[in-house]
């Protein structure tokens, strides 16, 4: 970052040997191959793809989801050959197959509300879309549903090193038959260099974290600035990549009007784009914030249509909608396509 011009990351990660860089504690070059500390790898709900969970991030976030792995050294050591021959066997075991256009994790509710009802009582719920037949979903870790062709980095963040990512990318693709690349990112590391490298290599998709609009609230929230980062939707659309945003509702730092902001930049950039607003809950350095009420969400909901986004979901839902009666009025007012 620091050689492209841009400030350095809140990137310290604890190790047996102290704090480190993530890049220097988490990756690391052997020969001409490049490794990185992995955590886990499994097919994630209700994102129904093969996630690869990071240790190392370029943020420090107060209210990260992910910390023991993403703040601390946790995992071991695979090279991008390994990752690649992972993906290898999760694509034999792929049940229902994408367009590249809907290489996100927005578009895994269309297909599948991961009850398993069909499954486990041979009947769908009454919010099945219908779309898939039982055989095509599989139990993971995480729960039911299908088995997308899509592959996704996530966990911590160092995309900052994009030669890693490039690299990883560029394996997948040439060992697997159809399988698309992901990056679950906040975006601090896609510099104009970085993303020119990602797209060359093959990267298809973003699901990018925009965690604030005020730059002071985002520093105080993740470490960093956020200056270059409301600029990406706009980078990212005109390199052709398929993109989602998501941000998160913490009552008393990101609220309704941050998060408008940041919908009129998404619209701006594409009104197409998918945008998620996630309900916060109580984690790590944040452990004694609230999360945000029925109405906090549906309000947000309301205010970030209006702006003229073509789809707009509220995630986390039991975060917010906890008996029958909120989840009847919930229903009521965004209807089936605005929960994701």
């Amino acid at each position: 970052m620091v050689d492209q011009g841009f400030p350095q990351g809140k990137c310290l990660t604890q190790t047996s040997e102290g704090l480190k860089p993530a890049c220097k504690a988490t990756l690391k070059k052997s020969g001409d191959v490049w490794n990185r500390v992995i955590k886990s790898a499994h097919l994630s709900r209700p994102e129904d793809y093969f996630s690869i969970y990071q240790s190392g991030c370029n943020h420090a976030c107060l209210k990260c989801h992910s910390w023991e792995f993403s703040q601390v050294f946790s995992g071991h050591w695979m090279s991008t050959d390994e990752i690649a021959e992972m993906c290898v066997d999760y694509e034999r075991s792929v049940t229902f197959e994408e367009p590249r256009e809907r290489a996100l994790m927005s578009t895994a509710t269309d297909l599948c509300r991961h009850c398993g009802s069909c499954v486990l009582t041979d009947k769908r719920s009454k919010f099945c879309p219908g779309k898939l037949e039982p055989e095509q979903i599989v139990l993971s870790p995480q729960g039911w549903g299908p088995a997308r062709n899509i592959v996704a980095f996530t966990g911590g963040d160092i995309v900052c090193c994009s030669e890693f990512y490039a690299e990883a990318t560029r394996k997948i693709k040439e060992r697997c038959e159809n399988i698309f690349v992901l990056i679950e990112t906040n975006g601090y590391g896609l510099t104009p260099r970085n993303i020119d490298s990602l797209r060359e290599a093959g990267v298809d998709s973003f699901w990018l974290d925009i965690k604030a609009y005020e730059e002071e609230v985002y520093r105080r929230l993740c470490g960093t600035t956020n200056e270059w980062i409301l600029k990406l939707p706009q980078e990212l659309v005109d390199r052709d990549f398929v993109i989602e945003v998501l941000t998160l509702y913490i009552p008393g730092w990101v609220e309704s009007d941050q998060i408008v902001k940041i919908a009129e930049i998404v619209k701006d950039a594409d009104p197409e784009i998918p945008f998620t607003i996630l309900a916060f809950f109580p984690e790590y350095k944040l452990s004694d914030a609230r999360p945000p009420t029925l109405r906090e969400m549906v309000e947000a909901y309301s205010k970030v249509k209006s702006t003229g986004l073509k789809t707009v979901k509220l995630g986390n839902t039991g975060v917010f909608a906890k008996t029958s009666r909120e989840i009847e009025i919930l229903y009521s007012i965004v209807g089936e396509e605005g929960i994701g």
